[in-house]
């Protein structure tokens, strides 16, 4: 075995008790791209996939240990755009508890929360001895061709690698490219889905599943396109595209989009129809940007006849009514909305004042008259935020309801600009990898000059109870849904976080 892909298991620590049955299980899509890619260069490469399996980190470990591969890869990302630092809680626990087993062994990282702090990771985790500086997918080919891992001089040839030297010293290398948009189909042809346990195996978000009967699986998700070029300034997405080595660089500064052709896509989506797969999670930062791209992909899905119960992000300025009917034929069930704030003045701290002329109230309308279930995404203390611009944003969600919606805290997460504003001020961050879940025990949000963290992360979790308790939503997805959904909700309501920030 050339190399293992591990994808390991944080959701106990990350979601607490909504791991038992509400929180998703989703298909590891960064470790099934770089596995085909390394295949198709002819190395051999298997796939352990800890959370599919239910595994902990002492099983994940001993399995890890069992495969005896000659590069361990723990790719680390996560069920949303921002969750790879949250992941490196169980990713970490586990590649310390495999090295107390095979203590030789070569281990390296890759994943969002390495690219944006490499050394970092390095200097705190003993466990790991390389990372990747970006995407990976280059540097973990030059990786595989070196004949003796522990050769410093060979290891200083690998493009994108950080690693530690036989002195504990860190090493940077030069550079690594990210795959180019021409060459995506030949050097990341897709995920592979045979390495990979049952599609059985992982389960949707509850609220998914409502226009699906409930039924929570089997579940796959897959990228169409990968980043942004947008350049939110919480959002961390773009950090996996950085080939500049600079400290004092951001998601910001790496803001590239890519994405496959449809032809090439519409394969992925045949084998999944062929494995009897209805919920489908399109997992691009904007899946609805680039007509082009997406409507074409819509039609040949249309053109196949699939029943499909999918979802997919769309930023509210790109939504265009013309566009809807192409994307409801295709069984694009749900558009996940970025509202984050309806305040003009708030959403220009976040580089969002470019649809300050787009009525949001319209466009949920519009998508609901065309069939789609819509999910609202807020988030409460961003810089510019006040107890009072707070409770307008929750007033708009309560008065704009949506049949989903997601409240969260504004997060530095590593990779972001608001992280690297953070710690150019000495703002507090999290001392632990899980004080980056919005779900976690020990939740760390930012403060702003208005609010401490604690006043933010108490109003977040009160404006999400208030929602899904509030007798209005319940009755309008009880219409849609039916009387199940409608008791799905108030079971999940009944969990109630608990937040050492708040004194629990």
């Amino acid at each position: 075995m050339d190399i293992l892909f591990v994808h390991t298991n944080s959701s106990k620590v990350i979601y607490q008790d909504l791991a038992k049955r509400h929180s998703a299980i989703e298909p590891p899509i960064w470790a099934a791209m770089l596995a085909n890619s390394v295949r198709s260069w002819g190395y051999g490469t298997a796939i352990l996939d800890a959370e599919a399996e239910r595994l902990d980190y002492i099983q994940a470990a001993k399995r890890i240990s069992e495969v005896k591969a000659k590069i361990v890869c723990f790719v680390v990302y996560g069920q949303q755009p921002s969750a790879s630092s949250q992941n490196m809680e169980g990713a970490t626990a586990t590649s310390e508890e495999f090295k107390k087993l095979s203590p030789g062994s070569f281990v390296v990282f890759v994943g969002g929360h390495v690219a944006a702090l490499p050394i970092d990771t390095l200097k705190a985790e003993t466990s790991i001895d390389a990372v990747c500086q970006n995407e990976g997918v280059y540097t973990i080919k030059d990786l595989l061709d070196v004949a003796n891992l522990r050769d410093t001089n060979q290891l200083k040839k690998v493009r994108g690698l950080y690693f530690r030297d036989e002195d504990g010293n860190i090493v940077t290398n030069a550079s690594a490219s990210i795959v180019a948009n021409d060459r995506l189909a030949q050097d990341l042809p897709g995920m592979a889905w045979d390495l990979l346990p049952p599609l059985s195996s992982y389960r949707t978000a509850g609220w998914h599943s409502w226009s699906n009967n409930n039924q929570k699986e089997p579940f796959a998700a897959l990228y169409t396109s990968l980043g942004c070029p947008y350049k939110c300034s919480f959002c961390m997405i773009n950090i996996i595209n950085r080939t500049d080595s600079s400290e004092s660089v951001s998601s910001a500064d790496s803001n590239i989009h890519r994405r496959w052709e449809p032809e090439f896509i519409i394969n992925q989506f045949d084998y999944l129809a062929m494995q009897g797969v209805r919920n489908i999670k399109i997992a691009d930062e904007l899946f609805v940007l680039n007509p082009r791209h997406f409507v074409r992909i819509c039609e040949m899905i249309k053109e196949r006849g699939y029943d499909f119960n999918m979802w997919a992000y769309s930023r509210v300025d790109t939504c265009k009514p013309a566009y809807l009917e192409a994307l409801h034929d295709a069984g694009v069930k749900w558009l996940g909305l970025g509202i984050e704030n309806p305040s003009q003045a708030v959403r220009k701290d976040i580089h969002k004042e470019g649809f300050h002329d787009v009525n949001v109230e319209e466009i949920i309308r519009r998508i609901r008259d065309a069939g789609i279930h819509v999910g609202g995404n807020y988030i409460f203390g961003l810089p510019s935020d006040t107890l009072e611009s707070m409770q307008e944003t929750l007033d708009f969600a309560m008065e704009n309801l949506t049949d989903m919606a997601n409240f969260y805290c504004a997060m530095a997460y590593p990779g972001s600009p608001l992280h690297l504003l953070a710690k150019q001020n000495g703002n507090s961050l999290p001392a632990t990898y899980s004080g980056y879940s919005q779900h976690s025990y020990d939740c760390h949000n930012m403060a702003n000059d208005q609010l401490t963290a604690a006043e933010i992360l108490a109003f977040r979790d009160q404006a999400w109870h208030k929602y899904h308790t509030n007798p209005r939503y319940l009755e309008l997805m009880e219409r849609q849904f039916g009387p199940d959904t409608r008791t799905d909700i108030e079971k999940t309501a009944e969990i109630r976080l608990k937040r050492k920030l708040l004194g629990d």
